[in-house]
């Protein structure tokens, strides 16, 4: 299945687990799209019904592992302990977020050498080697930067501003928040939470527009800044399903 000389593997949040002594992955989980949810309505007087469609599922993928010469569980233990991202080794290219909630018997492990482990995950996947990008603007050119989403949906990218007074958010010359920062040094738009924070807190009285807006497509976009911007940081800019 995965070729004569070829180790299944996972990868959580950089940790390998070819790494973790006496760890094996024995079956990955399936590559499957997302479910779509959806909602419907019947109208009197309608034939058939209405369909809304509520955006993709988050939904489980399930893992097989074993154990092997020289393991030692509670290094296994605190392997699967954890959330952040994961990839599959049938998917190296991509990583997923992750949350592991299903409890793993690590008494079956321990007895029969055999477990398996579910991670929830998101819908999306993002590309592995896609790293975040940090651009500074010198104090004459016009505040706009030109990214591509080479992935096959509109991704909800993460963008921290940096600068100070009222700013100005467009994406594609179409305006999309206005910052009011005043003094703070800068304020990192979450638009896949829907939310803002600067150190950490809570800055969303600091924003106005619709978060929900803040889409990449698939293929070139242009980001536009107006005001004392001195440079941003982006990540999560493609995405897959």
């Amino acid at each position: 299945m995965y070729g004569a000389n070829t180790r299944p593997y996972i990868v959580l949040n950089n940790r390998n687990s070819r790494f973790i002594p006496g760890l094996l992955v024995t079956d990955l989980p399936p590559i499957t799209k997302p479910k779509i949810r959806t909602r419907a309505e019947t109208v009197d007087g309608r034939d058939g019904d209405i369909i809304t469609t509520l955006g993709y599922a988050a939904y489980n993928k399930e893992l097989k592992i074993a154990l092997t010469y020289g393991y030692n569980v509670d290094d296994v233990i605190n392997f699967f302990n954890s959330s952040g991202t994961v990839t599959f080794s049938n998917e190296p290219d991509v990583y997923y977020n992750y949350a592991i909630y299903e409890p793993i018997d690590f008494e079956k492990l321990i007895r029969f050498k055999t477990a398996k482990v579910v991670f929830h995950v998101q819908p999306f996947k993002y590309p592995a080697f896609e790293r975040s990008i940090t651009h500074e603007f010198d104090g004459t050119s016009p505040r706009l930067y030109l990214i591509r989403n080479i992935g096959n949906i509109a991704s909800r990218p993460t963008i921290t501003v940096y600068g100070s007074g009222t700013i100005g958010f467009k994406i594609n010359n179409i305006d999309k928040l206005r910052i009011e920062l005043g003094d703070e040094p800068y304020i990192t738009i979450d638009s896949q939470n829907m939310n803002a924070f600067i150190n950490g807190r809570y800055a969303n009285r600091l924003v106005t527009g619709d978060y929900d807006k803040i889409q990449l497509e698939p293929g070139n976009s242009q980001l536009g800044f107006t005001g004392a911007v001195s440079k941003f940081t982006i990540f999560n800019y493609s995405r897959f399903v």
